[in-house]
This record gives C-alpha cells, structure tokens and sequence, in this order.
C-alpha cells in the first residue's frame, strides 16, 4: 500500500474505525447525519503493495440520534435490514497512487442491489501491523433501491465517510 505496510492478512480494528453518512432532507435545509455502529472487515496486503478485502456494516445498526427516523430507515422504504441486514463493500484491488493515496476498486451491495464503486482513499496510517484508510464518497441511493421520497423532501446523493484502520492479524 504505502511505505511500511507489509504483506499479509489483515482485520478491521472496530475501535479505530468509523463508518458515517450525510443526507440532505427538508429540501436541502436540514442535514441528517448518522453513523453505523456494527463493522467488520479483512484484507490482504499483496507483496507488490496492492491489497484486497471485504468490508461490512450492520444496516441495521445506522444510528441518527432520532429513534422514529432509525425504525423508519429500518423498514423496506429504505434498507429493509429484517431482508437484507448487511451493506457490503467488496475490495476488487487497492492500488498506491503515491505516498498517501490509494484508489479503492470494488463493489458495494446495499438492499442486495450491487454497483461498481471506485474511490480515493488517504492513508493516515501505515506500519507493518496496521494501516488507516480515510475516505469520503457520494452514493446516489436511488441506484440501490433506496427510492422513497414523500413529497420530494430528499436530495438522491448520500455522503459516506469512512475511517477503517486495520490491524495485521496474528499467526
């Protein structure tokens, strides 16, 4: 990946990671902001520095501070998480793009609905045992399935950020 990472099998440190999303509702006047509190993921560092992996978040758990609005993503109008409980990004290739940039090729699947998603990502972190990725990207949510919309009040475009530091797993 960058200088300092080495080969090997990797897992996402759930205490150092963060998956966060931004959505603008009320016709753009109002900010809804959420974070998903179940994470997991994998990866392989490849020696030539590319890299592979798998990361996955608890649809379920996406948390806006709002206990009506968090029962209402819940339902089939957007993740239907009771059918489909698991967003995942599947990593294709990770490929260096300098000393701190990497792009990220893969796919992710939301509502079981699976789309091409390439993304830069800033590594803040690189050692032999570790490595953070900092990323953000927009998803047009109409593209997953996600098509809900009373009244017009919802913009399409949903930002993600995304913080996943991994952590060499021990042989």
């Amino acid at each position: 990946m960058t200088t300092g990472v080495k080969s090997g099998a990797f897992h996402l440190d759930h205490a150092g990671s963060t998956v966060t999303i931004r959505h603008k509702t009320m016709w753009g006047l109002v900010t809804v902001k959420g974070h998903f509190t179940t994470l997991s993921g994998d990866g392989e560092v490849r020696p030539d520095g590319t890299a592979t992996g798998t990361v996955t978040v608890g649809s379920a758990s996406l948390d806006t501070k709002n206990a009506k609005r968090d029962t209402h993503l819940r339902s089939a109008d957007f993740f239907a998480t009771d059918e489909f409980p698991e967003i995942i990004y599947e990593v294709r290739e990770v490929t260096p793009r300098g000393e701190t940039a990497v792009e990220v090729n893969g796919s992710l699947t939301v509502r079981g609905t699976t789309r091409p998603l390439t993304l830069t990502a800033t590594v803040t972190e690189a050692s032999a045992d570790a490595a953070t990725l900092t990323t953000d990207f927009t998803v047009d949510r109409r593209e997953f399935g996600l098509t809900w919309n009373q009244a017009g009040m919802m913009r399409d475009v949903t930002t993600v950020n995304a913080v996943l530091r991994f952590r060499r797993t021990q042989d």
